[in-house]
């Protein structure tokens, strides 16, 4: 028996991509025991309520500026295929590229994005992507809400005593995002 059909637990990954720091954030949301799977249930129902976010982990896969880019690109497929082993996500959350500073930025942060979609996608995990304006919206009420605001929510709604990095923290808003949508079936 999965451990998700035992105490009806669902583990989100959330991921913040980036060229040189890799965000990521893991959560689990209980459902309702009258729902006996979380996805299936939001197609039969309509609806789908994640219950009690609580934090499971979060960090930040750090590659050099130095490095060639199809090495970083490696090293992010790698560490979140090692995390995704490690703590058996049921979907994944990752944030879409909305803004860059240049072409070449755009590009680059595509292609780190790319390599945390294949190494959710090779382990057949569901993935659902949210724009920075949906995150912010869902997690503080604000699509023009500042990092700190963010920041700030995402540790209170899962009772974090320690100040997590940037990249940390939207990781979890991410994953805190996807919850919040799903409980509201949007």
């Amino acid at each position: 028996m999965r451990r998700q059909e035992k105490n009806r637990s669902r583990v989100i990954l959330g991921i913040d991509p980036g060229s040189i720091v890799c965000g990521y954030g893991i959560i689990s949301a209980e459902q309702p025991s009258s729902l006996s799977n979380f996805s299936e249930s939001r197609v039969a129902t309509g609806r789908t309520y994640a219950l009690n976010p609580a934090y499971v982990a979060s960090g930040r896969i750090m590659l050099s500026s130095k490095q060639p880019l199809d090495a970083r690109l490696r090293e992010i497929y790698n560490g979140l295929s090692d995390i995704i082993k490690e703590y058996s996500p049921d979907e994944v959350a990752i944030e879409k590229v909305f803004f860059a500073k240049s072409i070449k930025a755009a590009l680059t942060l595509g292609q780190a994005r790319g390599a945390a979609l294949v190494a959710a996608a090779s382990c057949g995990i569901p993935i659902y992507e949210y724009s920075a304006l949906e995150v912010k919206k869902a997690v503080v009420g604000y699509g023009r809400a500042e990092k700190h605001q963010v920041q700030g929510m995402v540790a209170m709604m899962l009772n974090l005593k320690v100040r997590l990095s940037a990249d940390s923290s939207d990781a979890l808003a991410i994953a805190l995002c996807h919850t919040n949508t799903l409980r509201i079936n949007k």
